[in-house]
């Protein structure tokens, strides 16, 4: 079997996995995000494993529902480099804190997230924070690979043990999936492709669970395809304006 063949398998494998132990949290975060659309909120989707959320967000064949959520500090420095050790800042959460309260977010809503290890700082402030503020959040990880590091969070938490509901993409510890001869590293990592498999399985609940409440979801049509670019202006996102669906 070549490598090709072998990945391919590989990937066949991973949804099966996906699909026999995620199935019941899938449709709950179907649900959980139909039930806030129908509600009059808003489903937003952070970083999902090296930006997989991009294929959902304004996609022809996707819901008009998804939107973006990142936030960002900048600052302008030009001083020399001096030791600043003696110092004691602790920015934990302010970031996330005020990005939040800086948005248009609501509790109620709905928060993506992602962190495959479970523990990345940020990613774990911000699913914190939001809790915090009554925003649900849904979490992409690998449980294999959570359970296996420490957390760094100051709660002693990781993103599992924070989020409303947690969604294990099933990637290995330490991400890759193969062994290739003469390759030290494992080969051919599993989170995004996981990940994206999962968030589209999600979707197709949410969208099926308002269809079945009378609701019918704005689902984009490709701008490049003829009549699409028209329709989306002038059908979905005036309708998306109007009812949040």
């Amino acid at each position: 079997m070549n490598l090709m063949e072998r990945y391919q398998e590989a990937v066949d494998n991973l949804f099966k996995k996906v699909r026999d132990t995620q199935t019941e949290n899938i449709e709950k975060a179907g649900h959980m995000i139909a039930d806030c659309v129908a509600n009059g909120g808003n489903v937003y989707l952070g970083r999902i494993c090296h930006s997989i959320e991009n294929d959902l967000i304004y996609r022809g064949g996707g819901p008009i529902f998804y939107k973006h959520f990142s936030y960002n500090l900048d600052v302008e420095k030009k001083g020399r480099k001096r030791d600043r050790s003696d110092l004691n800042y602790d920015y934990e959460g302010r970031d996330a804190k005020y990005a939040l309260e800086a948005s248009d977010m609501r509790p109620g809503d709905v928060l993506v997230v992602a962190s495959v290890s479970g523990r990345t700082k940020s990613v774990v402030e911000l699913a914190y924070e939001a809790v915090k503020m009554g925003i649900k959040v849904i979490a992409f990880t690998s449980m294999e690979y959570a359970v296996a590091v420490d957390p760094v969070h100051s709660s002693g938490k990781k993103l599992y043990e924070i989020a409303t509901l947690t969604l294990d993409n099933c990637a290995p510890a330490a991400e890759a999936m193969l062994e290739v001869e003469g390759i030290e590293a494992h080969y051919a990592a599993a989170s995004g492709i996981a990940s994206d498999y999962i968030m589209w399985s999600v979707t197709s609940v949410a969208v099926e669970d308002l269809l079945a409440r009378g609701i019918t979801p704005g689902i984009l049509k490709s701008a490049n395809f003829p009549g699409g670019n028209d329709y989306n202006k002038t059908v979905v996102e005036p309708n998306y304006e109007k009812f949040g669906w």
